[in-house]
């Protein structure tokens, strides 16, 4: 599997990154992890919207999603985008709620999306086993574990310490993970990794590599990584457009 990362900015866009978006590739598939705010324009560096083969959405706050409504116009609108509709997989209600983010009054987006609702459990998906867990987030949100070609790679969407997530993770090659919070007192509990946490995850998983992801550009990143390095030394920090093989 190759992972390329479209954005990493963690609840909004920063100065060098868009919000969430995770392109990963096997045999010719492509598929879309999040596809949230500013992440659109940086995705046509990488590949052409007609060439994604299926879209996963973790949740539905907007830097996980938003950017679906400037992907429905490139569909529309284009000229270039196939017949066939993409396969959204989603939260129940993602259709309405992205309907709303698109244009109230402009109907259903069905015409772009084949819409399934998500819950824990897994599936196949192109050359993807997938498997998927219910995160410590206060929307509905699922990180997901993909297998392919003997190789796992888990995304952990947004999510507080969460035991579903490490049973999730266990031996996998690649965890990319949100640390979102700095280590300060008081942080509202069920909401954002920090990155010991992150580390501490990994750790508990036992996976091969643990790639940091969502900092938000007012939280320090390298203060991030040290702090999940301590407890998790094989980790490092993810790059906007940085291509990462599993």
């Amino acid at each position: 599997m190759r992972l390329t990362v479209i954005g990493c900015s963690g609840s909004a866009p920063g100065p060098d990154s868009p919000a969430s978006c995770y392109l990963v590739e096997h045999e010719g598939y492509r598929l879309l992890l999040d596809l949230g705010s500013g992440a659109f324009g940086t995705l046509q560096q990488v590949v052409s919207p007609g060439e994604v083969d299926a879209v996963f959405l973790s949740h539905l706050h907007a830097d996980h999603c938003l950017d679906v409504a400037p992907f429905v116009v490139w569909h529309r609108y284009s000229g270039q985008a196939g017949r066939d509709r993409v396969p959204l997989y989603a939260p129940v209600g993602a259709d309405r709620r992205l309907r709303l983010a698109y244009d109230a009054g402009d109907g259903p987006i069905d015409d772009v999306f084949e819409t399934f609702a998500i819950g824990p459990g897994e599936w196949e998906l192109g050359p993807f086993h997938v498997a998927t867990a219910r995160t410590a987030h206060p929307v509905e949100c699922h990180a997901v574990r993909l297998t392919a070609g003997g190789r796992s790679l888990v995304y952990t969407g947004d999510t507080g310490v969460c035991a579903a997530v490490v049973d999730l993770a266990r031996g996998a090659d690649v965890l990319l993970a949100e640390a979102a919070y700095p280590d300060v007192p008081d942080l509202p509990p069920g909401l954002h990794l920090t990155g010991r946490e992150a580390g501490e995850h990994a750790r508990d998983a036992g996976v091969g590599r643990l790639l940091l992801t969502h900092v938000p550009p007012w939280v320090d990143a390298d203060d991030q990584l040290a702090a999940a390095a301590a407890v998790f030394p094989a980790a490092e920090l993810v790059q906007p457009l940085g291509v990462y093989e599993v």
